[in-house]
């Protein structure tokens, strides 16, 4: 299991066949995500639709150096999914009143703009279906037949559990930095001081150097003036709320409001998340079947669109359960878990006792999500506990590594989940 997994609520494995091992990312060609949009495109409306191809670029950091190029404010932006960092993504972003030639206009390394047109709707997030991944893993040291043979053993694994346990990855919480749920738990708290000091200090191995010497300096010294000078220029969020801080010592709420309001909002959603990898984790040690539902779960139904409904849902009784385990069957119904809010629904019977045994563990209910200011409240809702990626794969020998295999493997999710919870899978 991965030094991170534990640390936002993840502790099994949805199938027992030996994992391949090897290495993700060593280059950022070996992972590349497309965002699949079922938006409508058309020539007119207050919003420009953009099409981003960004090589190593968070998504964050480059809407908030568009927002200084255009002169305008980052809330003019939208988009649906933040997309790993360590890759080549392409995505839809939309922005508000903007001309086409001035985004045509702006040169950015390793990053391409293309206008495809307009439309009266922002792009939000979840404006998408699905993400396509390919991922090369490389460093594998099975040789290709043995390596293939795994590969096959576990996509059979997962095709009879219809699918890998639909755990929120790292990028939930922040890949260098995995604390996002973190700021989020001290908010629902309503403690804003807690929760700024984390974001700005909290350090991990991970980092540069220098970020861990200013965190550890301000941690310390909780001096925002000084720390201004010590803390790296590429951290911008972190200057932006120390800068508020120098002027307004005690207004932590404020010093928030400096970031952007995709990224406030991440903070609520990323502790809901990790509340539900601990539930799944919990479920999966049970010996509760993922794939089947049992009486007390609630279940949600496929959409036109094939994706499942998350605002249809119903729950299993023992009257109900034959029927509702055939649609399951079928693909048109899937057994859900909470991401916990003041208005999410809780299971019944042992699904219900494992959701309220880690609420009861984090000590919070659910109304501490109805907090102020209202932007940070969430009521919640279900969410599917399997992804079914149904994999393509091929196996060559590795180009960077003598005597190593890499596997590249093609898969699409839908939206929401994530490639790092099937990888782990094959990866172990």
């Amino acid at each position: 299991m991965m030094k991170t997994d534990e640390k936002i609520g993840i502790g099994a494995y949805g199938t027992k066949s030996e994992g391949i091992g090897g290495i993700v990312r060593e280059r950022i060609n070996d992972f590349i995500v497309e965002e699949i949009s079922s938006q409508r495109v058309g020539e007119r409306g207050e919003y420009l639709i953009v099409e981003v191809e960004k090589r190593n670029w968070d998504t964050h950091k480059l809407i908030r150096d568009l927002s200084r190029i255009l002169r305008v404010s980052q809330n003019r932006f939208g988009w649906a999914g933040t997309k790993d960092r360590r890759a080549i993504t392409r995505q839809r972003i939309s922005i508000w009143n903007v001309a086409p030639e001035e985004v045509e206009r702006i040169t950015l390394r390793d990053v391409r703009l293309r206008v495809i047109g307009r439309s009266n709707r922002k792009i939000s997030l979840g404006d998408h279906c699905a993400n396509s991944f390919q991922v090369t893993i490389r460093g594998i040291e099975d040789s290709i037949d043995a390596t293939i043979a795994r590969i096959e053993r576990i996509t059979e694994e997962l095709r009879g559990r219809r699918g890998a346990p639909n755990f929120f990855g790292v990028q939930r919480f922040g890949e260098v930095r995995p604390i996002t749920h973190l700021v989020g738990r001290s908010l629902i708290e309503e403690n804003p001081r807690e929760a700024v000091m984390t974001y700005l200090t909290k350090r991990y191995p991970s980092e540069d150097p220098e970020a861990i010497e200013a965190r550890r300096y301000l941690a310390e010294t909780e001096d925002f003036k000084a720390s201004i000078k010590l803390y790296p220029k590429n951290l911008t969020f972190e200057l932006a709320i120390l800068n508020h801080l120098t002027t307004h010592p005690d207004d932590y709420l404020g010093a928030l409001s400096r970031l952007p309001e995709n990224l406030r909002r991440l903070f609520i959603h990323a502790y809901q998340s990790y509340l539900f990898n601990k539930i799944l984790t919990k479920r999966m040690k049970s010996g509760i079947p993922l794939e089947t539902a049992v009486p007390g779960d609630i279940v949600c139904f496929k959409k036109s669109i094939g994706l499942p409904d998350t605002d249809r849902l119903q729950r299993v009784k023992r009257e109900n359960i034959d029927g509702i385990n055939r649609l399951i069957e079928r693909g048109r119904a899937f057994v859900t878990a909470p991401l916990p809010g003041y208005g999410t629904p809780l299971a019944t019977e042992m699904p219900g006792e494992i959701e309220r045994e880690v609420l009861r563990e984090e000590e919070i209910k659910l109304e501490d999500f109805k907090i102020k200011p209202a932007e940070y409240a969430s009521r919640g809702m279900r969410r599917e506990i399997l992804t079914n990626p149904n994999p393509t794969c091929s196996v060559t020998e590795d180009e960077l590594h003598n005597n190593h295999t890499k596997a590249t493997l093609n898969f699409t999710l839908q939206k929401g989940s994530y490639a790092t919870t099937v990888l782990r899978e094959y990866m172990k």
